[in-house]
């Protein structure tokens, strides 16, 4: 029987600081999942699937809350760690946390590229400037706001997600009644969920088919582990996000496309033009395309500024392992890793370049490669949880928090995300992503093998040079 135990991480090194309250977790975690995915990106599920995207929508919602279950476990289990990635550190060694450390940096040094785009594009309806100059300001200002202290983060943070919730807790309650006939001339509207095919008008297989595309309008949560290292009760902040997450998902997710299919027959639905507009448009709401537009940016800038701020404390985190230049893992007297702030801000700035002149060649590769790295993450953290929870089993250890039916639950969910990654591969929108994102894979693998055969040479060169 294996005697191997969870070593705690080590509270030597620099250390974060501990402005975040939890007030500001919660809605870090609540802002997390509401972004154009939601407001924009939604149009292609409804349109594709119908009525029914509703399910799908709760399909990907239970993936991703089994995977922040796990994650709270893990929390629970071993307090002091920064983040999400060091859990599968201790569950898969180095090279899970080195893997899982570097992918996940890379996908939102990416989102924030991406995003700066989005909103410059957004943004241009009122700003008369060029698109890449109004996409650099957007990277400098979120940059800079990180740079002051770890509340100024969390403040705006804050707001920004309150914002959004209180849009989108109006906008369900303005459909709901129009739905119900109470605001509508014609009387209730339920029967757009019925019209046109059905409620499952383009059949049962398109329900499946579709969580690929939208499981990743719901990953964000997580940031709400990496934020809860900054405030004053690390495992008891996860522990409430993760009891909550679902209630968050039904609400923001599937409250919202539900109301909305209810409001608008789903054919009308265009791809790609806010379905939240449509609905506004249907009910007769003045200036629901500047509504929704204010919004949209509002929502741009909120995954901005937390792309800016994860990107930072996992390269922060990666740098004190030893994974990533000793120069990241520095301080600011406010506490704040700047250094690695600074370097995801100069990535986003070159990735903002490559959009503005090189939008279906380097861009468009440097998207994709990101396309599907966090169902990759979250496969991993499936995997560290389920070793991880056996070897505390095996160690006696009694947890607070735990993983339902486990191990059988952890095992489906594991499926589930390999079943994903699988049929992204025969959609031919999706598959240049899943082959690009395993790209980025064997890249951050082969720096791992670099990093290791420089490591031990460097260690031989000091035992040669002592005498040893």
């Amino acid at each position: 029987m294996s005697t191997e135990t969870v070593a705690p991480e080590s509270e030597q090194g620099p250390q974060l600081g501990k402005g975040l309250r939890q007030r500001h977790v919660t809605m870090i975690s609540l802002g997390g999942i509401i972004g154009a995915g939601l407001f924009v990106g939604s149009s292609t599920a409804i349109a594709n699937i119908g009525p029914a995207a509703t399910v799908t929508y709760a399909l990907a919602g239970l993936i991703v809350l089994f995977v922040m279950r796990m994650i709270g476990e893990m929390a629970v289990a071993l307090p002091g760690r920064s983040s999400f990635t060091e859990y599968v550190r201790a569950g898969l060694g180095d090279l899970g946390g080195f893997t899982a450390g570097w992918l996940y940096w890379y996908f939102w040094v990416i989102v924030v590229a991406v995003e700066a785009v989005a909103g410059a594009e957004l943004l241009q309806r009122w700003v008369p400037a060029p698109m890449w100059l109004i996409a650099l300001a957007l990277v400098i200002t979120m940059t800079v706001v990180n740079c002051f202290a770890v509340r100024s983060y969390g403040e705006f943070e804050f707001w920004f997600a309150s914002i959004k919730v209180a849009a989108i807790i109006v906008f369900i309650a303005l459909g709901l009644g129009y739905a119900f006939g109470w605001t509508s001339d014609a009387g209730p509207t339920f029967g757009n969920l019925t019209s046109g095919g059905g409620f499952f008008a383009m059949g049962l297989a398109a329900v499946f088919a579709g969580v690929p595309t939208v499981i990743f309008a719901i990953c964000g949560a997580e940031i709400a582990t990496i934020a809860a290292a900054e405030s004053d009760e690390p495992a008891k902040s996860v522990a409430q996000m993760t009891r909550s997450v679902i209630v968050r998902v039904l609400t923001f997710y599937v409250g919202a496309v539900l109301v909305i299919v209810a409001v608008v027959p789903w054919q009308k639905i265009v791809s790609g033009q806010s379905p939240f507009v449509a609905a506004m448009d249907e009910m007769s709401i003045p200036a629901a395309g500047d509504i929704m537009n204010i919004i949209v940016v509002i929502a741009v800038l909120s995954c901005m500024n937390s792309g800016v701020y994860v990107a930072s404390r996992v390269l922060f985190g990666l740098s004190v392992r030893g994974d990533a230049p000793t120069m990241f893992s520095g301080l600011s007297k406010r506490r704040v890793p700047l250094r690695a702030i600074l370097a995801g801000g100069v990535v986003g700035y070159v990735a903002v370049g490559a959009a503005i002149f090189s939008p279906d060649g380097l861009f468009a590769f440097l998207v994709n490669a990101s396309g599907a790295i966090m169902l990759l993450v979250y496969l991993l953290i499936g995997f560290s949880q389920l070793r991880l929870r056996r070897r505390l089993e095996r160690e006696g250890t009694s947890l607070s928090l735990k993983m339902w039916l486990f191990p059988w639950l952890t095992i489906v969910v594991i499926g589930a995300i390999v079943a994903v990654l699988v049929a992204m591969a025969f959609q031919s929108a999706l598959a240049p992503q899943l082959y690009a994102s395993l790209a980025s894979v064997a890249v951050v693998l082969v720096a791992f093998v670099l990093r290791r055969r420089l490591g031990s040479r460097s260690q031989s060169s000091t035992r040669v040079g002592s005498g040893e």
